[in-house]
């Protein structure tokens, strides 16, 4: 079935496309069996990932981007990563909503994804929805974070270019200045920027990039005024990106601490391996411990304060290495 899946992926099916998404973000077997499957025939789209908080029309943004990568005949994926539902665990699908415009197009592919409780503004299957859709032939895939704030910082090792939305009013001056937003953005857009303190808002931007050092050849985040709603600035948001890409590409770290787009995808490929190994390794442990020094005996113990976290981790990496 894989095979026959995989086939279908690569020939741009969307019926295949979700169905593989379905079993990535369902963690099953055969979701895996495909990655390894189509894995050698990625690596060709550019990764646009769009964060902020909650209201800076990260989804109309998202919409007008759409729009504007068909009018130069890119294809277009998209990841939009909602709440999860209390009731059905699945994603509130309030973004794909929003994109119903791109519904009859066959170059694009939109998918909303449920956080399921994970973390830093995307689900846990996200990057490999990317590749999913990488694997099918999107030139472009744009990421769209839950919108929790703060906690987004995630996107930086997802994305290829990482582009932070805010807003006049609702707080985002001081938010704009907190170190987390700050160093993520490739791009800062102020949004709504037809909005009163929008120009407040750049300046607070401004003001702290200014306190920091750029040396030659290093990118320097711009700052761009939209109005994702009538299209005001995009045209000027489409130039920035590609601007990016081109530097991206062409000065290997020297893209601010980041470095190069090739810098940026290894680093990607190390934590992506570095989450992997470490889940396989958890699971392994679970199943080789014997139940009397199992994880529920060591946590009890841990719990009693008979043993110490690090110490247990000690006893089980040696238990491991000689079983």
């Amino acid at each position: 079935m894989n095979a026959s899946l995989a086939d279908r992926i690569l020939a741009g099916d969307a019926r295949a496309i979700a169905r593989a998404i379905t079993l990535i973000e369902n963690e099953d077997a055969a979701g895996a069996d495909l990655m390894r499957a189509i894995f050698s025939r990625t690596g060709r789209a550019f990764l646009v990932g769009i964060t902020g908080p909650p209201g800076a029309g990260k989804s109309t943004l998202v919409d007008r981007l759409i729009h504007d990568f068909r009018r130069v005949g890119s294809t277009v994926g998209v990841i939009a990563v909602d709440p999860t539902s209390p009731f059905t665990g699945g994603a509130v699908l309030g973004d794909r909503l929003r994109m119903q415009a791109h519904a009859s197009d066959d170059a694009v592919f939109i998918r909303s994804m449920a956080t399921r409780g994970h973390l830093g503004g995307l689900s846990r299957a996200t990057a490999d929805a990317a590749i999913v859709l990488d694997a099918a032939g999107k030139d472009i895939v744009v990421i769209e974070t839950v919108g929790v704030g703060q906690d987004e910082v995630e996107i930086v090792r997802t994305a290829d270019i990482s582009i932070v939305t805010l807003v006049p009013g609702a707080g985002d001056d001081v938010q704009a200045l907190k170190a987390g937003i700050m160093e993520i953005a490739d791009i800062f857009v102020v949004n709504k920027s037809d909005r009163e303190g929008a120009d407040r808002l750049v300046s607070a931007i401004e003001a702290t990039l200014s306190l920091q050092t750029y040396g030659p050849g290093e990118w320097r985040p711009p700052i761009l005024k939209t109005i994702a709603t009538s299209g005001a600035g995009m045209t000027e948001l489409m130039s920035a990106i590609e601007l990016f890409r081109e530097h991206a590409v062409a000065n290997a770290g020297a893209t601010r601490s980041r470095g190069s787009l090739a810098d940026r995808r290894r680093a990607r490929s190390d934590a992506r391996f570095r989450e992997l190994l470490a889940r396989r390794l958890v699971a392994y442990a679970e199943t080789e411990l014997p139940p009397a020094k199992g994880f529920d005996a060591i946590v009890d113990r841990i719990a009693a304060r008979e043993l110490d976290p690090y110490t247990a981790v000690g006893e089980v990496v040696a238990r491991l290495s000689h079983s």
